[in-house]
């Protein structure tokens, strides 16, 4: 071995024993094989169930919760609506479509739970459900019926009963997005516009809730977004109305 050999062996070594010390840093630093992530699930998974959020209407009237609110009603399955936006929810847009797809021109009837309404090409079902919380997430009620939940018209039903006639009482809604309410055939409340979901957001004038049974039909209509309501009578103070029950015939 010449001279000059001799002399690039231990730089040869060193460079050598680097790059094995390098690697098998590298090797140590990466740690076990990851776990693999689980699955993400698809866009049709309908794992909710109507009991999640809801319990189906028996007989026996229900009272309103402890701030008014009314949680029983009869909802009918979604009408599919091609909204893009909801700041195209005007009044004149709301009278137009729920003129358009309206399941009767009477609004004092009150349907069958479990009965069924054909709106344009659509075969829709009624349900009589009873919600956990003091608003009705139609979000919800679509998602765990496998029903479209975006771009939707939804028409609600209930009956009050009251004891006795009470005076001067007043309706309160919120929605979201836009909505109608009637009471006894006549309208009440509109709610237009890109709206939140917000507790008494609008107050109608004042009414009259007739002894026995008194009849309210509601509409909500929503484009994208989450779609939701909730609706309860008030007094001239501003205090809920409790001495009624409420059933879905």
């Amino acid at each position: 071995m010449n001279r000059m050999t001799k002399s690039f062996l231990p730089l040869l070594v060193f460079v050598a024993l680097s790059i094995l010390q390098i690697n098998g840093i590298s090797v140590f630093a990466q740690g076990p094989p990851r776990p693999s992530l689980p699955p993400i699930p698809i866009k049709g998974d309908t794992t909710y169930t109507l009991t999640k959020h809801f319990i189906f209407s028996s007989a026996v009237p229900k009272v309103p919760d402890a701030k008014g609110f009314i949680q029983r009603w009869l909802v009918l399955e979604p009408v599919k609506k091609n909204i893009a936006r909801n700041n195209v929810i005007t009044d004149s847009f709301l009278k137009t479509n729920f003129t358009a797809d309206n399941f009767s021109n009477d609004y004092n009837i009150v349907p069958k739970n479990g009965g069924t309404e054909k709106i344009g090409d659509q075969e829709l079902k009624w349900y009589a459900l009873d919600c956990k919380q003091f608003n009705f997430n139609l979000f919800h009620f679509t998602y765990a019926l496998n029903k479209p939940r975006y771009g939707i018209l939804v028409w609600l039903v209930t009956v009050i009963n009251c004891p006795e006639e009470i005076q001067n009482v007043r309706m309160t809604a919120g929605c979201n997005s836009g909505s109608m309410w009637w009471l006894n055939g006549q309208e009440v409340l509109t709610l237009s516009g890109d709206r939140d979901m917000i507790a008494d957001n609008v107050t109608s004038q004042r009414l009259t809730l007739k002894k026995g049974k008194n009849i309210i039909r509601g509409a909500v209509i929503n484009g994208p977004g989450m779609a939701n309501f909730a609706v309860r009578f008030v007094n001239e103070k501003g205090e809920p109305i409790k001495n009624f029950t409420v059933s879905y015939e």
